[in-house]
């Protein structure tokens, strides 16, 4: 998938161990509480329900190659959502929005039919984000955070998929699809 912003190209991929050092990078640059480098190497090569996609600029010399990623697990059902990281210099653009949404469609495709996740309490933007494909508040894990602690709000969506953009088939027909899905792996 390639996306225009005015005078920029960004390309969304599935990560490679060769996108390593720009996502350690990345993740350094965005949180207080950074993955390793050896969180990524499992997410990219030991574990068979993550999918890392990454958001780059096409040309690899650009000064920042890792835009934005974010890394999902697939697990039966259900898709996870686990990390998502927008460099701070191309926030506020909708890029987030895009790798959600390219999360969630590719979790359709490979089956899913709910989406799982757990934000900081005070990560009102990331909120809002999660808010705007739906995904519903339904629990809080106390003090789940470290550095600073802090409270995680867990978030559902149910059916997946009820606010795609572009591309995407329309809410009935997903719905469909997604009963189909469940009475198939019961």
């Amino acid at each position: 998938m390639t996306t225009r912003d005015t005078d920029n190209c960004w390309t969304i991929r599935a990560a490679t161990l060769e996108d390593l050092e720009e996502l350690v990078v990345l993740e350094e640059s965005c949180f207080s509480e950074p993955w390793s480098r050896k969180s990524f190497e499992a997410e990219l090569t030991g574990n068979q329900f993550s999918r890392l996609l990454m958001m780059s600029h096409p040309d690899r010399g650009h000064e920042v190659p890792a835009i934005g990623y974010i890394c999902v697990w697939m697990i039966f059902e259900e898709l996870r959502i686990l990390n998502l990281a927008i460099h701070p210099e191309f926030r506020r653009r909708g890029l987030a929005s895009q790798l959600v949404e390219e999360a969630i469609r590719l979790g359709m495709e490979e089956g899913c039919c709910r989406g799982m996740l757990e934000v900081r309490a005070s990560n009102v933007a990331a909120r809002k984000l999660y808010e705007h494909f739906n995904f519903k508040q339904y629990a809080i894990r106390k003090s789940y955070y470290t550095n600073p602690t802090e409270d995680a709000i867990l978030m559902t969506l149910e059916p997946l998929g009820g606010r795609l953009r572009s591309g995407g088939r329309n809410a009935a027909e997903q719905v469909v699809d997604n009963e189909f899905i469940h009475s198939r792996s019961s």
